[in-house]
């Protein structure tokens, strides 16, 4: 609807541009006396300078159109840059870029086992960091078959110390390059977040290229990861639910609050329903891919991705310790909330069989009957009866939450993350963020009649 209307303005000013430019013209060629040359020749220029800034005109009503859904979406509260779903919508209204044809790569062609069982490829994305080798090894050292998770690192930006040492691994990995390099053209706003431009491209290639084979399942890690020693263990035992469950769309190793403070380390097998896309080191289906591939974002793809058009209302699964860790502090986020959140997110140190664990509790109507009945029956208490230690009864407690800085004001106090992505607390479900605190399980939670989320919180 947007780009009918620009083209409608546009339309319009080149019309009047070139019937102004033939009246002059015709004026001109009616008499040929000397003064009226004169006078003829004066119209003439300025019917030029009139279609030139006729043109200046398009040009710049074509760029405020689009910009004005950019400048008018409400400020950023938190200390990321200003990517937003519009910047990711606008960016598909660029010229085509040229895309190179993708070279074929040799990736494992086999989708299932022996035994039946599904072969999950781990795609790492890499790009011009050599520490892809401390997240190489990490996944090495903890993969229990070569076969069944067979990793496939691809590489954008043409590294060459990076490609050398992903091709140290020799056959315990498989190296597929990004074939186009080209540069991308970006609203001018939009220049100083190119790279995540780059970044959108290679995820739709990658994902192209890898699920082009057939694989049912794929698991996606940054090149700037660790990962525990359960990492694929956790995903063994989840990727049924994928399959079962309509309402879930991924599975991921991920807690945004999963900083060693606010997590219970005595229950390593928990794991919670969100409404929030967590993102680094996550799995999804064909399926989904299949949905989204189809309208994949030019640039910002993770906030595309949260987005209510793309989630549906559909969830994702993450545990109560996170089974990866970034030591990447440098890249196109420019080391944000690294210091503060990222580098004191607990890595889970042990081994859980969630292969053997009944998950039957993350499936909707078990877990809405449960989680969402229970946290409405713990009483509710305020954040200093929490800090000081003043509740007497046992048991969990909620914090309940009404305004958005409200829910910012409390964050910050118990040292959670405050930001909010289409209007979605990080960890939420159903605006419920879960945590542990003075080794108490509590709940921040909106009132019982609680309505859905609010874009405008973002």
């Amino acid at each position: 609807m947007r780009t009918r209307k620009v083209l409608l303005v546009i339309g319009f000013l080149v019309t009047w541009t070139y019937a102004t430019y033939y009246l002059l013209l015709r004026q001109t060629g009616i008499h040929t006396s000397r003064h009226q040359s004169l006078q003829a020749y004066k119209l003439n220029s300025q019917a030029r300078d009139a279609n030139l800034q006729s043109h200046h005109l398009a040009k710049n009503v074509f760029e405020f159109v689009k910009l004005k859904y950019l400048d008018k979406q409400p400020p950023s509260v938190a200390s990321t840059p200003q990517i937003s779903i519009v910047a990711a919508e606008i960016s598909a209204e660029l010229p085509e870029q040229h895309v190179a044809k993708a070279a074929t790569a040799r990736i494992p062609t086999k989708t299932y086992l022996a035994n039946g069982e599904p072969v999950f490829p781990v795609v790492v994305f890499a790009c011009n960091r050599v520490s892809v080798k401390k997240c190489i090894d990490n996944l090495v050292q903890y993969r229990p078959s070569v076969e069944q998770f067979p990793i496939i690192v691809s590489q954008d930006c043409g590294d060459e110390p990076t490609k050398e040492a992903i091709l140290s691994y020799g056959k315990q990995v498989t190296l597929i390059e990004q074939p186009d390099l080209s540069d991308i053209t970006v609203l001018p706003k939009e220049k100083k977040f190119k790279g995540y431009y780059k970044i959108a491209r290679h995820y739709g290639w990658a994902l192209n290229t890898t699920f082009a084979v057939g694989f049912e399942f794929v698991i996606i890690v940054e090149d700037d990861l660790n990962v525990a020693p359960d990492f694929f263990e956790y995903f063994l035992g989840t990727h049924k639910l994928l399959k079962q469950d309509p309402s879930l769309w991924c599975v991921s190793a991920w807690n945004d609050n999963g900083k060693a403070a606010v997590v219970d380390a005595a229950q390593p097998e928990l794991l919670y329903r969100t409404d929030f896309f967590p993102g680094l080191g996550w799995m999804l289906t064909k399926d989904l891919w299949a949905e989204l591939s189809v309208k994949w974002p030019k640039s910002f793809w993770d906030d595309w991705i949260r987005h209510p058009a793309q989630r549906k209302d559909r969830v994702c699964i993450r545990p109560e310790i996170s089974r990866t860790r970034t030591f990447g502090k440098i890249g196109v986020s420019n080391g944000l909330f690294f210091d503060k959140y990222l580098k004191h997110i607990k890595l889970s140190e042990d081994f859980v069989q969630f292969t053997k664990i009944n998950m039957s509790y993350l499936l909707k109507d078990n877990y809405d009957n449960t989680f969402l009945r229970r946290v409405y029956t713990y009483p509710i208490v305020t954040y200093d009866e929490l800090r000081r230690n003043l509740i007497r009864i046992e048991g969990p407690v909620r914090i309940q939450y009404t305004t958005r800085e409200q829910y910012k004001r409390t964050t910050k106090m118990l040292g959670l993350m405050d930001d909010f992505k289409s209007g979605v607390p990080r960890t939420a479900y159903h605006g419920i963020v879960s945590f542990y605190y003075n080794k108490r399980r509590v709940h921040l939670a909106p009132n019982a009649n609680w309505k859905g989320y609010e874009l405008s919180w973002s």
